[in-house]
């Protein structure tokens, strides 16, 4: 057993080890962090969705801005478009659950908001629909995916797409990534 827990340590430090090299990703999250800062500066808001872990790291990131990261201060306008339960279930029931972040994009987000999509494959329909919406209203997006990118690339004005297909290692980056994000819009804003 000590020799799985060694190898999927190791798994997981080869693919940050691979961000760490990938130059291109490191320049799309710099400009992941100028569309937020530049969002939060305008008096713009910061949306997150995903699903199951997706979710929970969508929820993690809003609550990082919303809160604090290193420094105390005022809150940044962000929110995850999940964390109302009620509404999740009637639309999921009333509609389909692939229209309950596009419901929410065209109800409450705004030109020049800044949309982030979690989605390790970039294919869960309720998330391209939600960028779908989102470029029909001028809503900016950002997608954080697995190795391909998806049906997401081509919808999301930034892509941080982490070269793996592993599901569990996607995320573990995701939430490297967005907390690079959190922690530098903050440094900058503050």
């Amino acid at each position: 057993m000590k020799e799985e827990i060694k190898q999927l340590m190791q798994a997981s430090a080869d693919v940050k080890l691979k961000l760490v090299q990938d130059a291109e990703l490191q320049e799309r999250l710099a400009q992941a962090i100028e569309l937020v800062c530049v969002a939060f500066e305008s008096g713009k808001r910061v949306y997150f969705c995903g699903n199951g872990g997706s979710a929970a790291d969508a929820q993690h990131l809003a609550a990082e801005f919303t809160g604090r990261f290193y420094k105390n201060r005022k809150a940044l306008p962000a929110e995850a478009l999940h964390c109302n339960t009620s509404y999740i279930t009637a639309l999921a029931n009333d509609f389909s659950y692939d229209d309950i972040y596009a419901h929410l994009v065209d109800g409450i987000m705004q030109e020049s908001d800044v949309l982030v999509g979690l989605s390790t494959s970039g294919n869960s329909p309720n998330i391209v629909k939600a960028f779908e919406k989102a470029k029909e209203k001028g809503v900016k997006t950002i997608g954080f995916t697995g190795e391909g990118g998806g049906k997401l690339k081509p919808l999301s004005n930034v892509l941080l797409n982490v070269p793996s297909g592993d599901t569990p290692r996607i995320q573990e980056c995701h939430i490297l990534l967005g907390h690079i994000l959190c922690e530098l819009v903050e440094a900058r804003l503050f």
